[in-house]
Formats: C-alpha cells, sequence, structure tokens
C-alpha cells in the first residue's frame, strides 16, 4: 500500500473521545464526563424545543384548570347536580380558580411527560432541533435594516393610498355633485 491510500482509509476503531483533566473520557457527542447529560449551555437548538415542550404544559394547565373551573361553576349553579353533590359548594366561586389551577398544573404535567415520552413526538422534536440547528440567524444590524425598510414603506403606502383617496373623493364630489 502506498503513503497515498494509507491516509485515504478510515479507521475503523471508534471514536472514543477526548481525556479530561480529570482523567475521564469525554464522549464526542456533547453529553458530557462519563455519559452525564449535557449541560444545560451546550443544548444548543435542543433547547427551543425543551422551551416548547414547557410552553406546551404552561398553557395545557391553564386550559384545563379554565374548562374545570367553569365546569366546576355550572354544575353549583346547576340545582339537580348540587343535590346529587352537595360537594360543588364546599368552595366559593373565588375559590375554584385556585383548585383548579392545581388541577390543571397536574393535567399539564402529565399531558407534556406523556408527549417526552412518545417515540414519535420524541423524534420529531430531535428532528426540529436538527432543523434549528441549521437556521442562520440574521444580525441585528440586518434586523433593525429591515425593519426600518418595512415602517418606511409601510408609511409611503399609507400616504400614498391616502391620496388616492382624496383624489378619488373630489372627483366622485365633481361628478355627483354634494
Amino acid at each position: 500500500m502506498s503513503d497515498d491510500e494509507n491516509t485515504k482509509t478510515e479507521s475503523t476503531e471508534p471514536d472514543q473521545g477526548e481525556v479530561s483533566s480529570s482523567g475521564q473520557i469525554v464522549a464526542p457527542d456533547d453529553t458530557g464526563v462519563s455519559g452525564e447529560p449535557a449541560l444545560p449551555t451546550a443544548l444548543g437548538a435542543a433547547k427551543y424545543v425543551h422551551a416548547a415542550f414547557f410552553v406546551i404544559g404552561i398553557v395545557t394547565a391553564f386550559v384545563a384548570s379554565r374548562i374545570l373551573a367553569g365546569i366546576w361553576n355550572a354544575l353549583s349553579a346547576w340545582p339537580p347536580a348540587v343535590r346529587v353533590l352537595p360537594q360543588l359548594l364546599l368552595f366559593g366561586e373565588d375559590e375554584r380558580p385556585s383548585l383548579t389551577m392545581i388541577v390543571g398544573v397536574i393535567a399539564g404535567i402529565i399531558a407534556v411527560a406523556q408527549m417526552f415520552r412518545n417515540a414519535g413526538i420524541r423524534k420529531w422534536s430531535d428532528d426540529v432541533a436538527g432543523e434549528l440547528s441549521k437556521v442562520v440567524w440574521p444580525s441585528r444590524e440586518t434586523v433593525v435594516n429591515g425593519t426600518i425598510v418595512v415602517v418606511v414603506a409601510s408609511a409611503l403606502a399609507t400616504v400614498y393610498v391616502g391620496l388616492l383617496d382624496r383624489l378619488w373623493g373630489f372627483v366622485t364630489t365633481l361628478v355627483y355633485g354634494a
């Protein structure tokens, strides 16, 4: 085998990572020292996906608590339900949202945990994180310049449409009379 062929062949040994200052092997895939999970600062685009799961949990908790509070209030105002279940009146109408929020938070936690454990959703969220890591975000200067262009163009379009409206109003008044 020539030297050129030796440089072109790939190593069949698995990548063992680097050795840290403490002598432990650091995995090559951001998992941290000795297989520990990555630090939040090393999450990259996955932090956005985790934030989305967090937001889904909050929204689920809020919506579930509002629905439960509405159902509780409706049932406590319905005399047949109160006869069957007098415990509906144990708490006042102003205390019910606090209690239903607790149930809503539990529902949100369960919903997010179930979504996070679902293999299909987990794969999809990992794919989303992978795609987010490919995004090239614009610089601050680009965003500011783009915003200025949009505001100026909107102002010019507003003035143009306003002038056309006045012109057509004037022409209409001339044609049809006042």
